[in-house]
């Protein structure tokens, strides 16, 4: 095997192993699965999920006891994995009705439920309130009005969050950068508008204001921006103790935590994201002479990106002499738009060809009518043909919640895999299923 398909394994679910040249995921061999439910395929592997949730529960937990850990569902979510999410005794942080409809149709406990979002909708809000969910974080001040009213219409008090954005340049791509200034997201510390926020909150009569939350962007590759914005948000909220009397109980420095896509690429651990937000947070309690309120953590990508696999299979190819070598494959950007939204870079591997030498360049371009639909450009794989698998890693994080239907094209079936066995989490689509809710 070579150097290269070596650094690339490393990148797959912590149970990857190859047998007879075959990837094998979670005991399984790709092959042997896509043979059974085709593809595009996305296998998550169970124990890699369980493992990441574990791995981000203890480091913050050892470091700072007072923390909740709540899953980002926007990177994958569907009841399957909600109800493992369940087991591990997370929290949740939904941004849409559906997402809190899911948790909810596995009995989640909806007191750890946290739900965000720049426009909630009366009706999600509605919706929030007759499932009696731990906290709404509250992005703006129409919502804030909007909630104390429907609060007060159905006679309960919501606990709350405020969502801040500290101006705190996370130095990421520009369309996943949410804690500037010029932001659609939040109420701006500097232009005195979250001030103003805590002062509406606070008056609000079907209101109760527990606590700031901020959220960076995603993926944060460095810990100074967590550190700059605890300091900045903490100051603040010794300000609003001493003006408005407010006391801190809860904070969330949101989540953003970078992980590996790329075999060269170096990223932070979760222990060093841990030790630099707990550190930071520690020491500006004690500095502020603050009461060290309940942290709240909420990694999304960095539990479910590794744990994933997209497979493919190759069709057509397309040779271009002294320029460049495609190989077409049956998925593309309908499944993962990632490449073609955020440039963002994949690994691969022919899963049936795991032992051969790399020795061919190609990019690996999907089937729709875009030429910007590339998944992965100018990568070293084993020598390729009509037939074979494309394995790319690191697939688990918001390749499927951003699928489509593009060019009527039906989304792709996923699979658990634990101890040799496979179970599907979600069927294929159907083209009955792209047509039943047309009406004619």
């Amino acid at each position: 095997m070579s150097r290269n398909s070596v650094s690339k394994l490393s990148l797959f679910p912590l149970t990857t192993q190859i047998k007879q040249e075959h990837l094998c995921i979670g005991g399984c061999d790709t092959v042997e699965l896509v043979k059974e439910y085709g593809t595009p395929l996305y296998v998550f592997d169970e124990f890699t999920l369980r493992s990441k949730c574990r791995e981000f529960k203890n480091e913050f937990t050892k470091r700072y006891q007072n923390t909740l850990v709540a899953y980002a569902s926007k990177a994958f979510l569907n009841r399957t994995w909600a109800q493992i999410v369940k087991e591990e005794g997370f929290g949740l942080d939904v941004v849409s009705g559906g997402e809190l409809s899911v948790a909810r149709s596995v009995k989640f406990p909806l007191e750890k439920v946290y739900f965000h979002g720049n426009n909630k909708t009366p009706e999600e809000l509605k919706l929030a309130l007759n499932f009696k969910i731990g906290r709404i974080v509250v992005d703006n001040f129409h919502e804030l009005e909007l909630l104390n009213n429907l609060a007060g219409k159905m006679k309960v008090k919501q606990s709350i969050l405020l969502r801040l954005a500290p101006g705190i340049d996370a130095h990421t791509h520009r369309y996943t950068t949410t804690g500037i200034l010029d932001s659609k997201f939040g109420f701006p510390v500097a232009t005195g508008q979250a001030e103003k926020a805590v002062v509406q909150a606070i008056s609000a009569a079907n209101l109760d204001l527990v606590g700031f939350h901020f959220h960076l962007g995603s993926p944060v590759r460095e810990t100074s921006p967590y550190e700059m914005a605890i300091e900045l948000v903490l100051r603040f909220a010794k300000e609003m103790e001493q003006k408005q009397s407010f006391h801190l109980k809860e904070f969330s420095p949101g989540g953003g935590f970078a992980v590996q896509y790329v075999a060269d690429a170096v990223v932070l651990k979760v222990a060093e994201y841990a030790e630099a937000i707990t550190t930071t947070l520690t020491n500006m309690i004690d500095k502020l002479s603050l009461a060290q309120p309940k942290l709240i953590i909420e990694p999304g990508r960095a539990i479910v990106a590794q744990a994933a696999v997209a497979l493919y299979t190759v069709g057509a190819t397309k040779d271009i002499p002294g320029i460049r070598k495609y190989i077409c494959i049956d998925g593309g950007m309908g499944d993962n738009i990632r490449p073609a939204l955020y440039e963002a870079k994949y690994e691969a591997l022919i899963a049936n060809k795991i032992g051969e030498e790399e020795s061919t360049k190609v990019s690996i371009a999907g089937k729709y009518c875009e030429s910007g639909d590339i998944l992965a450009s100018d990568v070293a794989l084993a020598p390729v043909s009509a037939g074979d698998i494309v394995a790319m890693p690191t697939a688990g994080a918001y390749a499927i919640p951003m699928s489509s239907n593009y060019n009527m094209v039906t989304r792709p079936a996923i699979i658990m895999v634990k101890d040799g066995k496979a179970r599907l989490i979600r069927k294929r689509e159907s083209y009955q299923d792209l047509m039943k809710l047309d009406v004619v």
